[in-house]
């Protein structure tokens, strides 16, 4: 059964793998540049952008992308029993005088999630009594089950629904607001929460049901969209185990559950092992070279660890592995024995003592091959690609084919950053290694083209910038967004909730956004994830439709002193990546919850509306519009814009390369790793660098142990779907500079016809249908090439 459903698959996308693979691998470079909750999948998931590595100029995203999820939406009018404000959390009526289940906020009829309520002690009984109530609800479905949208869809979305929606706040809350107690308690409950999710994927009446629909007289009459929830359901059901019997079943069972425990240890491991690291300097000349923003929030930091009298001027001065610490040190700091220092922890983080994830990775690896064979698959990557565009072969022709392209260019990089070096008189020219890079690169960068990122930062306030981001979403998408703080409870006072309206001033959507930095309970990187989804089922209080709800988080520099939050041209980019995400969650048109957003979305595709946001940072009257200054409210002068724009290609080779190493390991770990074997984790890792770097590997590298894009995350045997959907969001975005970004107008036509189709139709039609709906015809790797710099190199050769 796994096998002809497989092959169905690999059918149905050889069209677009073909003709973008064939494509974009006979050029001779390309350059660099987060699945959603369904029926059976065991673990939530994330849409996100993390730091993977140690950061190079130009656009980091890699990491974990844990892909954890919740999902639910609804429209309402009235507020929510619990609210905060701007200021300290205020008393809830609903908080915490009883622990009874009638008080537990987890079990409410809430409109918003009560994040401001629930505690540590509230998830083992919410999360046991909630199990309870939907295991009678599964029991009641399977027993009046019929092959019709009313007696099987419907229900079944109900219950999917509500233990997404509150495994996903509880979930949630340890990404944002960790503590010894939650992790305790979520540790408990979660065996009994996979176990439930096995039981409903594993439910024989619910997936007969589902073919009987798929093979009724009635099939060619539903629309594109029941279509795919059918045949999604159906695959999804045989991933998970549905066929097995017996020992089988249960061996899988167990993989499962063993499997969620390990991935949660993984991410506390990684959390913990970046909280661990704590430098601090009390001589200034060690950290020499930082800028301003940098050594005050190095200052800063210093203060809320017991160092009260800590300045910027003065110190004493705490560099810790949290990115807005860790990037500055090493893009500035002339101290090149603190850079390496900093640099060996970083890529050494959860690699020893009780924080070891070394285990954790083998034994993962190890369930996930035992897994895949159990299902009648030879690898880990088979089961993957399953529900993928892709197809593993032609996955590493496309990484093979790129790396080979980028390798030239990121030698002739190196080079120059040689000769740069040696002119600049750096006494390590000759002998530049994995802590020099990121510092010369900026040098090198600041030189050719007269760019300080640091110096950029006051024309980058985060106020300034969400206006321009908003004011970008009204001109293309016809919305606007506006603030609605104390309207829903939020986890920390930072942050911010926003209320999006169509056209006619009628809500559609709602999203949180949480910007800032918090190393000691909340975990890096940046993502999207959906808290409600849009659904005519899960309507309520006679509204026709639940409305969806997004949080958008990220860690950048949070204000330092009297400042607001001056971000970097990176962490703009960041931003706008994940409300590309957020827009397409929210601006979905799909009614039905299934499918409805990034819902069902195969995993090649999920990344186009976010990279394709990040397009419009290099547009000039978008860039200008939030690029201004924070005090005297300048603008950006023109030739700094110009050289921002000349920069954007900088080093794309070897960008290019880091992002296939990140992306060809993880193919490599799911194919050809062999638990015990000959060759370790490390050893392949090693092999791999030796492909996809220009500078080796350091042998004591263990990046792999803070991975969590792959061992904490959706991005198993799936890393490479960056590469894929940048060929369709740089297509998507050259529709736009054909209609002319000159013009308004035409800006407003192709805008409308991108949310009519990419962000309208969510997971209700295949990617590639819904992308030649909106580009007219199937996607050209030409807009990547060009984008990066990289077509004329390649159209000579």
């Amino acid at each position: 059964m796994a096998r002809a459903f497989r092959n169905r698959n690999a059918e149905r996308s050889s069209r677009l793998l073909f003709f973008i693979a064939a494509n974009m691998l006979s050029a001779s470079c390309v350059a660099v540049t987060r699945s959603l909750p369904t029926r059976f999948s065991p673990a939530p998931r994330h849409l996100c952008l993390l730091a993977a590595a140690s950061p190079k100029p130009g656009h980091n995203k890699s990491f974990p992308c844990p892909l954890w999820s919740a999902s639910f939406s609804f429209c309402l009018d009235r507020r929510p029993k619990s609210t905060t404000s701007s200021a300290a959390p205020p008393p809830s009526s609903m908080a915490v005088a009883s622990d009874s289940l009638d008080s537990n906020p987890l079990l409410q009829d809430f409109a918003f999630p009560p994040f401001d309520v629930v505690e540590p002690k509230h998830v083992r009984p919410g999360i046991r009594e909630l199990l309870r109530k939907l295991e009678n609800d599964l029991e009641k479905l399977e027993g009046t089950v019929e092959p019709t949208w009313p007696r099987l869809v419907e229900p079944l979305e109900k219950i999917v629904d509500r233990l997404q929606v509150v495994w996903g706040i509880v979930n949630h809350l340890k990404s944002v607001k960790d503590s010894p107690e939650l992790r305790s308690a979520i540790e408990e409950v979660q065996p009994e929460k996979v176990k439930f999710q096995l039981r409903l994927g594993q439910s024989k009446p619910i997936y007969d049901a589902f073919k009987a629909i798929q093979n009724s007289s009635s099939w060619s009459t539903l629309s594109d969209a029941r279509k795919r929830i059918v045949e999604a359901q159906i695959k999804e059901a045989v991933l998970n185990g549905v066929a097995l019997e017996g020992e089988q079943r249960k061996k899988f069972n167990e993989i499962e559950q063993e499997l969620e425990k390990l991935s949660q240890k993984f991410s506390e491991n990684v959390l913990d092992a970046t909280k661990k690291f704590e430098k601090l300097i009390t001589d200034k000349k060690e950290i020499e070279g930082l800028p301003a923003t940098a050594l005050g929030l190095a200052a800063q930091t210093a203060a809320l660890k017991g160092h009260e009298n800590a300045s910027a001027e003065n110190g004493p001065w705490m560099i810790t592995l949290d990115a807005p610490s860790y990037i500055p040190v090493m893009q500035h700091a002339k101290n090149r024995s603190l850079r390496e220092e900093v640099y060996r922890a970083y890529v050494m983080r959860a690699s020893s003592g009780d924080l070891d994830n070394t285990p954790i990775i083998r034994q993962i690896l190890k369930l996930r091959l035992e897994k895949a064979n159990i299902l009648g698959y030879k690898n880990y990557a088979e089961v993957s690609m399953a529900m993928k565009m892709a197809t593993v072969d032609r996955a590493a022709e496309l990484l093979e084919k790129l790396r080979s392209a980028s390798w030239d260019p990121a030698v002739q990089d190196m080079e120059d950053l040689k000769t740069f070096a040696g002119n600049a008189g750096g006494a390590e020219a000759n002998q530049l290694t994995h802590w020099d890079i990121t510092f010369w690169s900026e040098r090198l960068r600041e030189s050719k083209y007269d760019i300080n990122e640091e110096e950029l930062r006051p024309y980058f306030s985060l106020p300034k910038v969400m206006d321009g981001l908003f004011g970008l979403a009204k001109k293309l998408f016809d919305i606007n967004i506006e603030t609605a703080d104390g309207l829903a409870p939020v986890w920390n006072n930072d942050v911010k909730f926003y209320c999006v309206k169509d056209s006619s001033n009628n809500p559609i959507a709602y999203f949180y956004f949480d910007p800032y930095s918090r190393p000691s309970e909340k975990r890096g990187g940046a993502w999207m994830d959906e808290v409600f989804a849009r659904s005519y089922v899960l309507a309520r209080d006679g509204a026709p439709i639940r409305l969806p709800i997004a949080h958008m988080v990220c860690n950048q520099t949070p204000p330092v002193g009297d400042k607001p939050s001056l971000m970097t041209f990176r962490e703009v980019e960041t931003v706008f990546h994940e409300f590309g995400h957020a827009l397409q969650h929210m601006l979905t048109k799909q009614d039905e919850g299934l499918v409805a957003g990034i819902r069902g979305i195969e995993w090649d595709a999920v990344e186009l509306p976010s990279q394709f946001m990040e397009n419009w940072c290099y547009h000039r009257n978008t860039l200008m519009s939030i690029a201004k200054h924070y005090e005297t409210g300048e603008p950006l002068p023109e030739e700094v814009y110009q050289r921002l724009v000349a920069a954007k290609t900088f080093r794309a080779g070897s960008l290019s390369l880091r992002q296939i190493r990140f992306a060809s390991v993880d193919l490599e770990l799911h194919t050809k790793y062999i638990p015990n074997g000959p060759e370790s984790i490390f050893d392949i890792d090693q092999r791999v660098g030796r492909m996809t770097q220009v500078i080796p590997v350091l042998p004591e590298d263990r990046f792999l142990c803070s991975f969590s894009h792959i061992f904490a995350g959706g991005y198993a045997a799936g890393y490479y779907s960056y590469k894929w959907a940048e060929v369709l969001s740089a297509d998507a975005f050259s529709a736009f500079e054909d209609a002319g970004l000159d013009s308004d107008k035409a800006i407003r036509e192709t805008g409308h016809r991108f949310r009519e189709t990419i962000l309208a139709l969510g997971g209700g039609k295949s990617p590639l249908e819904v992308f030649v709906d909106f580009r007219g015809r199937e996607p050209s790797p030409e807009p990547l090439l060009r984008h990066n710099g990289l077509l004329p190199v390649a159209a000579s050769a």
